[in-house]
């Protein structure tokens, strides 16, 4: 038990990066990007078994924001865990009628999931300080049953809280839009992506903008292959 705990510890170093301040890249960051890529890549390919890949990337990042107290991000990966539990489900779905194929939204619904994108990272940009703080709350009385001991963290305002906002937002309606193989997904994930290299990079966390820009090219590889597939479809 010892040896997993230090194993998925933030404090076991891989690598130390000099880049700017220094960056140390634990184990578990590392892990967890490599079956984080492996899951974007699979999708792009839609080969359901990503789904498994991005089931063990949202554990172990949950692990990691809890070690460093990201507590709201942490409910976040409850959110992906479950969705990606779905995804397994809905492209499992038998062949024939019921299977489910790469196509583009409807007008409206495309108008619809506009919109609702929209008014919710005007809304989460105004409140984004209560609406973490509220979920960090819920998480920590929530973990306390477990763990007594742990103390309510210190919250900061976030300084970005319009790019926090839309990287959020838009993070959501991406992995559903993906679990219903919907092209404009990836389109989406192209956009997050850019949107988070510029904001890790002014956060000087550099290596994970790093990690998006080689995020980003996988977007628009899958965008490219389901717009193809959505075409012969």
């Amino acid at each position: 038990m010892e040896s997993l705990i230090h194993a998925l510890s933030i404090k076991t170093i891989l690598y130390h990066f000099s880049w700017g301040t220094g960056y140390d890249l634990s184990y578990i960051e590392a892990i967890g990007t490599v079956f984080g890529l492996l899951c974007i890549w699979y999708a792009s390919k839609e080969k359901r078994f990503n789904f498994y890949y991005g089931l063990i990337n949202v554990t172990l990042f949950a692990i990691i924001f809890y070690q460093i107290q990201l507590y709201a991000n942490l409910l976040l990966q409850v959110f992906f865990f479950v969705m990606n539990v779905y995804g397994l489900y809905a492209w499992g779905r038998d062949s024939g009628s019921n299977e489910l194929k790469i196509h583009w939204l409807s007008r409206r619904n495309l108008l619809l999931t506009i919109i609702i994108s929209l008014v919710a990272i005007i809304i989460l940009t105004n409140y984004i300080n209560q609406f973490f703080g509220t979920l960090t709350i819920i998480t920590i009385k929530a973990l306390q049953l477990v763990v007594p001991s742990l103390t309510m963290p210190e919250l900061q305002p976030d300084p970005y809280p319009l790019m926090d906002s839309a990287v959020t937002v838009l993070s959501v309606v991406a992995m559903i839009l993906m679990t219903r193989k919907a092209v404009e997904n990836w389109l989406i994930w192209v956009l997050i992506n850019l949107i988070s290299i510029v904001l890790y990079a002014m956060q000087g966390v550099y290596f994970m903008s790093l990690e998006y820009v080689i995020l980003a090219f996988i977007a628009l590889n899958g965008s490219i292959e389901w717009i193809k597939a959505a075409q012969q479809n």
